[in-house]
């Protein structure tokens, strides 16, 4: 609002607008504790301001002074220095949703080649530009399953991140589909194909699988989905969610055994985690079901010269001219994560790529076999795991974690109360950016 100047009056008007009586009443739930009160000296220069506040801003601790092993959906990558500069250049930058994109030929490039990097790390026949995150992109790909088939039934997994089910749940309210569980194998963590079979109907429209899982874990399984859905209901679709795009450094993807549709939170590659967000949801499929997919698709054509040229060739959502034929109501695309998501994998290549992957998986093979020498503590699954692990606690997961603060850590994520057959569980993570002084430290605090 930069462009406008407003006095006391505009104040009163929008706080008498808004039923409070001041400024202060718009922060009442910021707790007190943690509110900083900025107490300079009149008079100073903005210089000695500047000094004052970096001085301030330098006592926040930031990954390398207060390392944590927490993941389950959102990870700690490096991010190469050379991916800020870049995306934050005007001409990225300020794009937004435009509506006659052709006239931005730079940008609708950039989407074509994020476009390309997500066809092949998924292994399927077409993407989209991006959706929201990983989550409602799982979310999409169930409606359009519910869409295609005309299904009435979804199965996600047990072993799926809470707050992954609640938005499909949400998705779904109001297209009358059931929503089943199935489960898990107790000692290796990976899905119970029998408990899956038995659930799969003529009226199921999709199968859900993440791999690796939620634990962790890699499905050796996942092919046999395919088949089982080939025998039973061919008309169900499959759909897999991968957890973090950095294994497919070492695994085939998705398409390679089978999904319909692949999708995953692509925000690990390129973006930082950022209390949360912004992400980017990636999102293939086969294209056969190109018309029904959500969101944007960019194309590669040539103009009237007869030079290459990219355009805009589908964009089935509402805002354009499918209106209420809208295969989403999706706003916008992450374009600018997505950009920084090329950025990150075209500066690795694809033999950095397999050697960020191979890193993660060999330092949480090493941090899993540091906290087993624990007291108390044993791994809870046998199955091979990426770059996350579930452990077991003979006492409330909530005293080692306790210790491990003191240490100048923090450890993995509670599990006890989401998935209570677990016992006290916690569920740990360590990527490359866990280096051997950050292992050392965490060998350290358990001894």
């Amino acid at each position: 609002m930069n462009h406008f100047l407003t006095g006391a009056s505009d104040e009163e008007a929008m706080l008498r607008a808004l039923d409070v009586k001041s400024v202060d009443d718009l922060f009442a739930d910021v707790p007190q504790q943690v509110r900083t009160k900025l107490k300079l000296p009149a008079g100073r220069s903005e210089q000695e301001v500047f000094r004052e506040m970096k001085a301030m801003l330098a006592r926040n601790a930031d990954f390398d002074k207060r390392p944590h092993f927490l993941g389950a959906g959102s990870y700690q990558h490096y991010v190469p220095q050379a991916v800020l500069p870049l995306i934050l250049r005007g001409e990225f930058y300020t794009s937004y949703t435009p509506y006659q994109p052709e006239i931005l030929q730079g940008y609708l490039q950039a989407m074509f080649e994020y476009q390309t990097y997500a066809t092949r790390l998924l292994e399927l026949e077409v993407s989209n530009v991006s959706m929201y995150d990983g989550p409602t992109a799982l979310a999409e790909a169930a409606m359009m399953a519910v869409r295609a088939n005309r299904g009435k039934k979804v199965l996600l997994p047990r072993n799926l991140s809470w707050e992954k089910k609640s938005i499909v749940k949400n998705y779904l309210a109001g297209l009358a589909v059931q929503i089943e569980e199935f489960g898990f194998d107790a000692t290796s963590g990976e899905m119970d194909l029998a408990d899956l079979e038995r659930r799969v109907t003529p009226d199921t429209a999709a199968v859900v699988l993440q791999n690796p899982n939620f634990f962790g874990v890699w499905e050796s399984r996942a092919a046999d989905v395919r088949v089982l859905l080939d025998r039973k209901v061919p008309k169900a679709f499959y759909v897999v969610d991968v957890g973090d795009p950095f294994s497919l450094g070492l695994a085939r993807g998705p398409g390679a055994y089978g999904a319909d549709v692949a999708v995953g939170e692509g925000g690990a590659i390129g973006n930082h985690p950022s209390f949360g967000g912004p992400a980017l949801g990636m999102f293939a499929t086969r294209w056969e079901h190109v018309r029904k997919m959500p969101g944007r698709i960019v194309g590669e054509t040539v103009d009237s010269h007869g030079q290459r040229a990219y355009c805009l060739t589908f964009s089935t959502r509402e805002q354009h001219i499918r209106r209420d034929k809208a295969t989403s109501n999706i706003c916008s695309n992450e374009a600018l994560n997505a950009l920084a998501f090329s950025v990150h994998l075209a500066l690795l290549g694809e033999r950095g790529f397999r050697e960020a992957a191979e890193t993660c998986a060999a330092r949480a093979a090493e941090a899993r076999q540091v906290l087993s020498r624990a007291a108390g503590v044993t791994p809870a699954f046998r199955g091979a795991h990426f770059h996350e692990f579930v452990l077991r606690h003979e006492r409330p997961v909530a005293e080692l974690e306790a210790k491990l603060q003191k240490a100048g850590l923090r450890g993995g994520l509670d599990l006890t109360a989401q998935l209570p057959e677990l016992g006290h569980a916690s569920l740990w993570c360590a990527t490359e950016m866990h280096t051997p002084d950050v292992l050392a430290r965490l060998k350290e605090a358990i001894a």
